[in-house]
């Protein structure tokens, strides 16, 4: 097989979902529908928590946060999806593709650590009712999510920098709809044990740290719930966290089914690729404000004031 230096390469062919045209066009309308929920729900999710004052506390200031997070993972994937469903060259550039690299890792790893943060938040509100306002105070809220972002960045920009130097083989092709590290090593010709050890070494703590935390406080959090006595003590105990457990549900499920999984292209590695990719972060604001009667009291109010302006 020949080997050709990744400089001279200047684009990857993308398998994709499907090459049947016409299951393309279904797929475009579906995943255009998907990100125009996604958009719509978490700008709606971070608008209405902004313009609330009663909504400005711990929970939803992660919440926030989490709706951004969302809006930017799935706009890092669903955009380049739909243009390549509607062409007939599926391709990304280089460039492109370590730029998709880059921003899956940061946007992925950072909703991880919110998700687990945001545990702690309903452990310190049930086991710690009391002492809630004096542990989550701002400044740790600040700090916490800002570490978020910062380790994320971190880990994505150290992996993306040692996948530029790379060498790709004269067949580029990526067997999935979009870049992600395990589809790029696929296309190396050169020894990538330095990259794997850096991806072990960054990530499985990330990953372990995370879901350790969120396992944790959801025990600490099962524990309390089961020793108080009254039956709607209990229900309001654990609806203060149903909503937050779905969606850690859905994100780590899926996202370690994916990573667990051989890179192959196969249909069951595609499919928990869009679940947490895709479907989660179109699911978490439907999640919360179904789920959650604080924000459907809000999302009433805001519909009723803009009604009341309408008409008005």
């Amino acid at each position: 097989m020949i080997v050709t230096n990744h400089s001279t390469i200047t684009e990857f062919f993308v398998l994709g979902l499907s090459a049947d045209p016409k299951i393309q066009v279904l797929y475009f309308v579906l995943f255009l529908g998907i990100y125009c929920l996604t958009a719509t729900g978490n700008l709606m999710m971070m608008l209405m928590i902004r313009s609330h004052p009663h909504l400005h506390t711990p929970m939803y200031f992660f919440l926030s946060h989490l709706s951004l997070i969302d809006l930017c993972f799935s706009s890092v994937i669903v955009p380049k999806l739909l243009e390549n469903l509607l062409s007939q060259r599926k391709t990304i550039s280089v460039k492109g593709c370590l730029a998709q690299v880059f921003f899956v890792l940061f946007t992925g790893g950072t909703e991880a650590c919110l998700l687990s943060v945001m545990a702690y938040d309903r452990y310190a509100a049930i086991c710690n009712p009391l002492l809630y306002a004096q542990v989550m105070s701002k400044h740790l809220c600040v700090q916490l999510v800002c570490s978020s972002w910062a380790l994320s960045f971190l880990d994505a920009l150290i992996n993306t920098i040692l996948a530029m130097k790379i060498d790709f083989c004269d067949t580029y092709v990526i067997p999935h709809y979009s870049c992600e590290l395990p589809s790029v090593f696929l296309l190396s010709c050169s020894d990538i044990s330095t990259n794997l050890i850096v991806m072990f070494c960054s990530m499985v703590p990330h990953a372990l740290t995370t879901s350790l935390s969120v396992l944790f406080s959801y025990v600490r959090i099962i524990f309390t719930i089961l020793n108080i006595t009254s039956t709607s003590g209990r229900s309001k105990a654990f609806s203060t966290c149903s909503s937050h457990l779905t969606a850690v549900i859905f994100f780590y499920g899926s996202a370690f089914l994916r990573y667990v999984l051989p890179t192959s292209g196969s249909p069951l590695e595609l499919i928990f690729s869009v679940q947490y990719s895709v479907i989660t972060p179109m699911l978490n604001p439907l999640i919360y404000s179904l789920k959650n009667k604080e924000v459907k009291a809000a999302l009433r109010r805001t519909f009723k004031k803009h009604l009341q302006c309408y008409q008005g």
